[in-house]
This record gives structure tokens, C-alpha cells and sequence, in this order.
């Protein structure tokens, strides 16, 4: 969605004017479902403005902060915490991004998320040292590489595109469905998409698998709850496969998260 971000537009701000001052600002954030969600604990890490519903109740944590005029950038993790890390991990080596990436593993941990689920309920999220801190850095990294890029990942080839015999092409999408095995999306009268594999719902976003989420919100809407009377269309003129390749791809982010979380080793 495009965001027109200024105050006389937008009732809160938050701290988002020193996070993303302006729109080619470079950060990542790591979101997290706030106190009081009703949803499974959730991350995310995004690298442009998240709407305060994103997880539900999000809080946001940067990697930099900057001054509002977007100079003056400063990573958001403070010298005693690196000192921290370093001497418990004993590596005078360890960085600020590293760290950065190792939080972003752990969240994803489900040892993490089983052992802390009340706290997690109730309070943001306080981070224990796992066993071996490199494990986690190396896929945190990887995992925020996914997730603030999906969309330039590769589209998943196992995918079959089954088009209805004597209706014309058409990529337009006005609202998706799933078969009742959930193999196949009903795309439109013209595409169905087969070939979906089991594993790729196992990625979770709260309660709703990443691949769910997609098919829910790349629609055709209009505001019936107010009187803008506004329609909400995700179909791209300058792009009209472009629903179609998203699925593709985050096929592709759901199946490498699972593998990457399944490759951390024991939280300890």
C-alpha cells in the first residue's frame, strides 16, 4: 500500500520520523506483536513503515536511529549490550548488526516461543543467551534477507499453472481461494495455481500461514464500513502476473524460513 507519512495527515507518528525520516532512508526493523495481542507471538522484520497492525498491537525495534531531517544515523544497540555479548561469548568480534541478526533467529526459535509464550502474552520479549550465538547470527541474517526481500526472491519452480480450456487469459484477480486439500488456488475463472506444497504452511504469521495471508488480502474491495466508497485493488497495471509471481515467491520465503528455523540448534 502507498503511505502518504506526514503529521497533518496521520493522527500518531509514533517514533517513525527517527526511524524512517524519509522514503529512501535506510533501516531494518524488527517488529514483534505488542502487549495484549490475542494472536500467537509473531516477528517480523520489515525495511520500510509498518502499520501499527501489522502483528497486532506491533512494536518496532530499528536496527539505526536518525535525527528527523535523516542526518545523524546511529545503530540502535547500545555499547553495553555489545559489551554484554562479547563477554559472554568471550569474542571481542562480535557487532551490532550481528546482534541484530542473532535477536531476530532467536525470535523465531519455537523452543523460545513455547518456553516464553505467557511472558510473551504479557510483556515484550526479554532475550537469553543461546549456546552457540554464531548459529543464530548466520540464519538471522538469512531470515531478514528473505523477509525484507521477498520480493525479489526466486518463484518456486515445483508450482503448475492449469489454465480453464475455452476462457480467455486473464491475470486479474478479484478474490482467491483455496481447494479443500489446499493444493491448489482457485486464482480466477481463467488460472488455477497446483502444486502447493504441505510444508509451505508451516510458515505462520500469527494465526495464519504466509501463503493464507496473500490469498486473503490480494483482492479486489470496497469500503463498506464507511462512506469513502473507495476500492482497494491489488491487481498492477504495469505488472499483471504480478500476483501471480508474489505466490511463487513466497512459496519459496515459506519453504527456506521453515528449513532455516529448523537448522537452529537447541536454545539451551
Amino acid at each position: 500500500s502507498n503511505l502518504f507519512f506526514d503529521r497533518v495527515m496521520n493522527n500518531c507518528v509514533y517514533r517513525m520520523p527517527s526511524i524512517f525520516p524519509k522514503p529512501e532512508t535506510e533501516n531494518q526493523v524488527i517488529c514483534v506483536s505488542g502487549v495484549g495481542s490475542n494472536k500467537p507471538f509473531q516477528t517480523l522484520v520489515t525495511g520500510i513503515i509498518p502499520c501499527l497492525d501489522l502483528l497486532e498491537k506491533t512494536q518496532c525495534f530499528p536496527f539505526y536511529v536518525y535525527d528527523e531531517d535523516g542526518t545523524n544515523r546511529r545503530e540502535n544497540i547500545t555499547d553495553w549490550a555489545v559489551a554484554q555479548f562479547r563477554a559472554h561469548y568471550g569474542d571481542e568480534t562480535i557487532t551490532k548488526c550481528d546482534i541484530f541478526h542473532y535477536l531476530y533467529a532467536l525470535l523465531h526459535h519455537p523452543d523460545y516461543r513455547e518456553t516464553y509464550q505467557v511472558n510473551l502474552k504479557r510483556d515484550l520479549p526479554h532475550i537469553p543467551f543461546a549456546s552457540d550465538f554464531w548459529a543464530f547470527a548466520r540464519v538471522g541474517k538469512a531470515l531478514a534477507e528473505l523477509h525484507v526481500n521477498y520480493e525479489s526472491q526466486p518463484e518456486y519452480e515445483g508450482l503448475e499453472l492449469i489454465s480453464t480450456p475455452g476462457v480467455q487469459r486473464n491475470w486479474r484477480v478479484e478474490r482467491m481461494k483455496f481447494s479443500r486439500d489446499k493444493t491448489q488456488i482457485v486464482y480466477n475463472e481463467f488460472l488455477t495455481i497446483g502444486g502447493i506444497p504441505e510444508a509451505a504452511f508451516a510458515y505462520r504469521l500469527g494465526n495464519r500461514s504466509a501463503l493464507e495471508w496473500v490469498v486473503n488480502q490480494y483482492r479486489v474491495a470496497t469500503d463498506t464500513r464507511g462512506r469513502s466508497g473507495i476500492v482497494n485493488d491489488a491487481n498492477r497495471a504495469d505488472d499483471p502476473q504480478y500476483i501471480v509471481k508474489l505466490i511463487g515467491r513466497v512459496v519459496t520465503v515459506s519453504l527456506d524460513t521453515v528449513r532455516l528455523i529448523e537448522s537452529l540448534p537447541a536454545l539451551q
